[in-house]
Parts: structure tokens; C-alpha cells; sequence
């Protein structure tokens, strides 16, 4: 029984640390587009600028995504659930990020805030975790 949660905690782990990354890269891309096409920088120094400061938002909230990941994970593990198909699912936290912050960058109207924006990315990553669980198969004794 512990060796198929310690099991079940490697996949856990990993998952986590592959939605961190999803997330980065997902982000990672935004901000240049954000960079190049959305914001207004005065020269090369305003342009590197702000790049940087996108790109170190967006590894913040890939961190927070991928601690949400690991604390969702774990609980499932402990609940006798297994994570399925983590790579899928570590692509569909990025992809979700990707969306979410174009269609904001984009129609600006529907950005709601800092507060409310990690909350949704909270959830979406909570909710991707759960669907992507299933009841682990029993061992007999």
C-alpha cells in the first residue's frame, strides 16, 4: 500500500513540475507577443523592460499553477486516486493559460482583475487535476 502511494506521488510530482512548465512556456510565448503587438515601450531598454517583467510574472504564476498541481495531486493521492495521461493534462494547463491571457490581452474588456484571474487559473488547474484522476485499482492482500 505505501509503495502505490509513493508511486502514485512520483506521477504527482511529475505532473506538477510538467504544468509548471506548460505554464511557463504557455506564458513565455504571450509575453513576447504581449511585447512586440500590445504595449508601448520607449526604445530598447522600455522593450527589454518589459519583457523581462512579463516574463517573471509569468514564472510566479506558472509556480503558483504547478504548487496548485502538487497540493490537488496530493489529496488525490492520499484519496486513493491516480493522476491518467499527465502530459495531456499538463498541456491543457498551458493551453488553458494561453486562451485565457490572449483573449484578455486581445478584448481588454474581459480582464476582471489580478484577484480574480488567479483564482480562474487556480481552478482550471484543480479541475483539469480531478478529471484527470481515477480511483486507483485495488491490490489484493
Amino acid at each position: 500500500m505505501m509503495a502505490d502511494t509513493g508511486d502514485r506521488m512520483r506521477i504527482v510530482i511529475g505532473y506538477a513540475l510538467w504544468a509548471t512548465l506548460c505554464a511557463a512556456v504557455a506564458g513565455g510565448a504571450l509575453s513576447l507577443v504581449h511585447t512586440w503587438f500590445f504595449s508601448y515601450h520607449a526604445g530598447r531598454a522600455g522593450f527589454w523592460s518589459t519583457l523581462l517583467e512579463d516574463f517573471a510574472t509569468t514564472l510566479v504564476i506558472a509556480a503558483g499553477q504547478g504548487a496548485v498541481a502538487l497540493v490537488g495531486g496530493s489529496i488525490l493521492a492520499r484519496l486513493g486516486r491516480a493522476l491518467h495521461a499527465t502530459v495531456l493534462l499538463g498541456l491543457l494547463v498551458g493551453v488553458f493559460d494561453f486562451v485565457m491571457n490572449f483573449l484578455q490581452m486581445a478584448v481588454p474588456r474581459t480582464e476582471l482583475g489580478w484577484v480574480p484571474d488567479l483564482v480562474i487559473l487556480a481552478v482550471a488547474v484543480v479541475v483539469i487535476t480531478v478529471l484527470g484522476s481515477r480511483a486507483a485499482a485495488r491490490m489484493p492482500l
